[in-house]
């Protein structure tokens, strides 16, 4: 039974300790009393083994309060830490996504300058290729406008206006307006305008031209009112009027042919300033 005492004395003691007071040191010296009286009868232990249970719920009830405290402030310790680590993760990222805007464009600047070059092609600055089709206006057609075209022409109308062609200029009507082709040719045409041509000017029986003429070479059968410029040779036939100046390397006048003006061979290789000036030195 002496163990069952000491056991109740601990216990007491630590009851008191944990909730002092007047009534519990009453009740401690009441148990005291208890204690002592119960050592001369028999002990029921299970009443006994009863108060300790309770005494063990009082102190689990207790223990929790305590706990509660420290565990609330830790939490509002630990809300502001959680805010300011969520604050600095979001600037991280924010840095992160500016520090990837800044070089993406740097990558875009870097590939438009590699990709430069190769978008550079020089396919638009070649000459147009010739087409072998040949654009024909009717007769008792009239238009009134410039024409372009990528071939050949062929003017049996009227065309109020000027005419440009890669191929063949070929023109039995009316024009009225300057004519840029790289061959022309004439036939019974009435042609009031300049006529240019990177290659050969022909000018057949019956047409009338009023305006200058500039070609490499060329042939007039018909009549001319203008000067003719042309690098290379000029054959001026039978029944060719010119009235103008003709400008060539070299001129061919068959008879009968009639030009009212003066003919120059200022392209022919030979210098004939050269030779009077040695005759004057003789």
């Amino acid at each position: 039974m002496g163990f069952f005492k000491d056991f109740k004395d601990d216990f007491s003691q630590a009851v008191n300790e944990l909730m002092p007071g007047e009534d519990n040191l009453e009740s401690a010296g009441n148990d005291d009393d208890m204690v002592v009286n119960t050592l001369e009868g028999e002990v029921d232990v299970a009443s006994e083994l009863s108060k300790l249970d309770g005494l063990l719920e009082q102190v689990t009830k207790q223990e929790p309060v305590r706990e509660e405290k420290p565990q609330a402030a830790a939490a509002q310790k630990t809300a502001p830490e959680v805010i300011q680590e969520r604050t600095m993760i979001n600037a991280a990222q924010e840095e992160k996504k500016m520090a990837d805007n800044t070089v993406t464009p740097v990558q875009g600047t870097q590939t438009a300058a590699q990709a430069a070059p190769v978008q550079t092609p020089v396919l638009n600055q070649e000459a147009p290729i010739i087409s072998d089709e040949v654009s024909i206006i009717t007769e008792g057609t009239i238009i009134n406008g410039d024409i372009i075209s990528n071939g050949s022409l062929d003017v049996r109308g009227q065309v109020d206006g000027n005419v440009s062609c890669n191929g063949k200029l070929t023109v039995t009507g009316v024009v009225n307006g300057n004519s840029n082709t790289s061959e022309f040719f004439a036939d019974s045409a009435q042609i009031e305008g300049e006529v240019v041509s990177s290659g050969t000017v022909k000018i057949g029986l019956g047409s009338v031209i009023i305006g200058n003429v500039t070609s490499t070479s060329a042939v007039i059968a018909g009549a001319i009112k203008g000067d003719i410029d042309v690098q290379g040779p000029v054959v001026v036939d039978t029944s060719a009027v010119v009235m103008g100046n003709i400008k060539s390397r070299s001129v061919q006048i068959n008879n009968g042919a009639v030009i009212e003006g003066f003919c120059s061979q200022c392209y022919a290789d030979v210098d004939v300033q050269s030779l009077f000036n040695n005759k004057k030195g003789n």
